[in-house]
């Protein structure tokens, strides 16, 4: 028997409802998982070091691992009206009251931030001023707390940025969409090439058979998301599946691949991340 493959994702509902079927072993003939949790800004650094066989990471990071992992068809997030929110303590203020702001961030090489960077380019004049990373769930207290600015947001946090006292100054999905017409590209499941294709397309189908039993039998996966929910309120979490587990989830489609090669190309066009080559998305 093989050795379990060691994969890491996020304790987020989207995640941990995904993966519950497989990582409990109720998907026929998948391979064994050795699970470990983490948040973005963690697992995106785990890649980039190519510490783990499976990893939930930013389609930000892409293009500085893409030579080591490839990118699978499906298990990921995308989708519409899911973008991260720019949040402040005083409503009414346009994106020009950004400039010199002390913004926090959930990771410099998150989707979120990749997203905010093209949205203030064109946004804010003169830019933003210093950029604090900060785990996800410590963004909005900080921001309640005048410890900075703004504050950079993601997942469940816009359903519940109102119990801050927040208000949201701009939705970046909101940006994109209006900007491409494309879904919103925020995290992608990655594999190691080295593994081969044949068990990279294995690596495939589990996932998408994991998420159609979640879909299949929701209540099946409730124990794991609620353990790992930090607390949430279940209508919360029941919210944040619905909008981040969708469609895209099963399989990237034309318009997923369309809007991750977009960011990405975009991105390099404005000098933020590397130029990708031509088959670098491209699965075995």
């Amino acid at each position: 028997m093989s050795e379990p493959l060691k994969i890491a994702y996020s304790p987020c509902p989207n995640d941990t409802f995904v993966f519950d079927a497989w990582a409990h072993g109720r998907v026929p003939g998948a391979p064994a998982l050795d699970v470990t949790f983490a948040d973005i800004d963690i697992t995106n650094g785990m890649a980039e070091r190519g510490e783990f066989d499976v990893l939930k990471v930013s389609y930000a990071v892409l293009p500085w691992v893409l030579d080591e992992y490839a990118l699978l068809p499906c298990g990921g997030a995308l989708g519409r009206g899911c973008g991260p929110l720019v949040l402040t303590r005083e409503a009414g203020e346009g994106p020009a009251s950004l400039a010199g702001k002390t913004v926090a961030v959930p990771s410099e090489r998150s989707t979120a931030y990749l997203l905010f960077r093209l949205w203030a380019a064109a946004e804010v004049p003169g830019g933003v001023g210093e950029v604090v990373v900060l785990p996800f769930h410590e963004i909005m207290p900080a921001v309640r707390d005048g410890k900075v600015d703004a504050g950079l947001v993601i997942h469940e946090a816009r359903f519940t940025y109102g119990e801050y006292g927040l208000h949201c100054l701009a939705d970046m999905g909101e940006h994109w969409e209006n900007t491409t017409g494309l879904p919103i590209p925020l995290g992608a499941i990655i594999a190691k090439r080295s593994l081969g294709a044949e068990r990279l397309r294995e690596l495939a189908d589990a996932a998408r058979t994991s998420v159609r039993m979640a879909w299949d039998d929701p209540e099946a996966s409730r124990p794991y998301v609620l353990e790992h929910a930090q607390e949430m309120d279940p209508k919360v979490t029941d919210q944040h599946i619905g909008l981040y587990v969708n469609e895209f989830t099963a399989g990237l489609g034309e318009d997923g691949y369309a809007a991750v090669r977009g960011l990405l190309t975009r991105a390099a066009a404005e000098g933020l991340v590397p130029p990708l080559g031509p088959d670098a998305l491209a699965f075995v």
